[in-house]
């Protein structure tokens, strides 16, 4: 039988079985076995072919779905109750060894500039050594940063801190490489992407991001907690504005 939802996703996306097969480089033939065979590609191959078309390789290839819920549950390093549980040190690890990506999503992130007043000076150095770093702060001019400002019992202290990280950030986003961008979508989760790790601060009604629990995720091939929290950091970017 065919693959017909990897042949419909090509489609879609406008690209060919030659395109696919050079960015996913492998020959073409391999991609024809693919659709007309329904053969699984190799882990590696799966993940960038369905990047590439923008679709979750699970709905390509049904059958790796167990293989996949393993293989995310194993992604998850671990658990802290609340972001000041979080190691110090591991803060610093992270920032210190990312060299690729950097990607911050969140109304304001004052404690982290604050504990590492450096980390403009780090962000500015790592970008231009190559690495991609993208940061999305809470615009503080917006009716969701004093909503949420209301619900945590800090009114307009939320929009203050805002504006006190992007002048913070200010002097770093001279450097190419160094993005920053304002949003105002309703945040369920602060995300902190280092390399291929990633924090997850998940938000409570009625509670500021310090007092919620952080979730340390690593990324492994063929799973999928790492990129569906990324896909949901590019949602946001995709809607946030030049700061």
């Amino acid at each position: 039988m065919a693959n017909e939802r990897l042949r419909a996703a090509i489609s879609a996306k406008g690209e060919t079985i030659q395109s696919v097969a050079e960015h996913v480089e492998v020959d073409p033939k391999s991609v024809e076995r693919w659709i007309t065979l329904d053969r699984t590609p190799h882990r590696q191959h799966r993940w960038t072919t369905a990047s590439f078309l923008g679709v979750d390789e699970v709905y390509l290839w049904p059958a790796i779905e167990k293989q996949a819920e393993t293989a995310s549950a194993s992604e998850l390093v671990t658990y802290y109750p609340h972001r000041g549980a979080v190691p110090a040190a591991l803060w610093s690890s992270l920032i210190e060894n990312a060299s690729h990506h950097v990607e911050i999503l969140v109304y304001a992130g004052l404690f982290l500039f604050d504990s590492h007043p450096d980390l403009p000076d780090e962000l500015a150095d790592k970008a231009k050594a190559g690495a991609q770093v993208r940061i999305l702060l809470g615009d503080p001019d917006s009716a969701m940063i004093r909503q949420r400002g209301e619900e945590e019992g800090i009114g307009d202290d939320l929009a203050a801190r805002a504006r006190i990280t992007r002048r913070y950030l200010q002097p770093a986003t001279a450097t190419p490489g160094v993005e920053l961008r304002l949003h105002d979508t309703i945040l369920y989760n602060s995300i902190y992407r280092f390399d291929d790790d990633v924090l997850v601060n998940p938000h409570v009604l009625g509670a500021p991001a310090g007092q919620n629990p952080v979730l340390h995720f690593r990324y492994l091939p063929g799973a999928r907690t790492f990129r569906h929290y990324m896909r949901s950091f590019d949602y946001a970017w995709e809607r946030g504005r030049p700061a």
